[in-house]
């Protein structure tokens, strides 16, 4: 059960490390590159589908880990992943008070209508999501510590 357990939070953890770090890393290579109407569009639409599916990553990564925490309490394992689940923790609350309230904005413009400070809108959120990619992959570097000594 509790290597079931570690792999499942390992897994839905490092899918998010990896969805995280292509959006800081690939889309932003991919926005530069369009025409301002076309990255508007799909800042919009990538803001909206992101914005449904990415709570369910934070949450399931948070509850695993924690789970993880409980079922090896009283071992090294557990401290580990108490603090891999403090992270994700901290990850959640920046992504509700920093970065969602500019990722709902986004999801509204559209080429015609747009606040004039859009770039440094968006800017902003690069800038805060590459912090709290920082903090998830070191939430998973403790996950894997964790697991490692089961």
């Amino acid at each position: 059960m509790l290597s079931a357990l570690s792999a499942a939070a390992l897994t839905i953890t490092g899918v998010m490390v990896g969805i995280e770090f292509c959006v800081a890393v690939v889309v932003p290579r991919i926005h530069r590159r369009l025409p301002i109407g076309e990255l508007l569009d799909m800042q919009a639409d990538s803001a909206r589908l992101m914005g449904r599916m990415m709570p369910l990553w934070y949450f399931a990564s948070l509850i695993l880990t924690s789970g993880l925490a409980a079922a090896s309490w009283g071992s090294v394992s557990a401290g580990l992943s108490l603090t891999a689940g403090a992270l994700l923790a901290l990850s959640v609350i920046m992504s509700v008070t920093l970065l969602v309230p500019i990722n709902n904005r986004s999801a509204e413009w559209t080429r015609e209508e747009h606040p004039a400070d859009w770039r440094e809108q968006l800017n902003r959120w690069n800038s805060l999501h590459i912090v709290r990619l920082a903090v998830i992959v070191a939430a998973f570097i403790f996950a894997a510590l964790a697991s490692s000594l089961l």
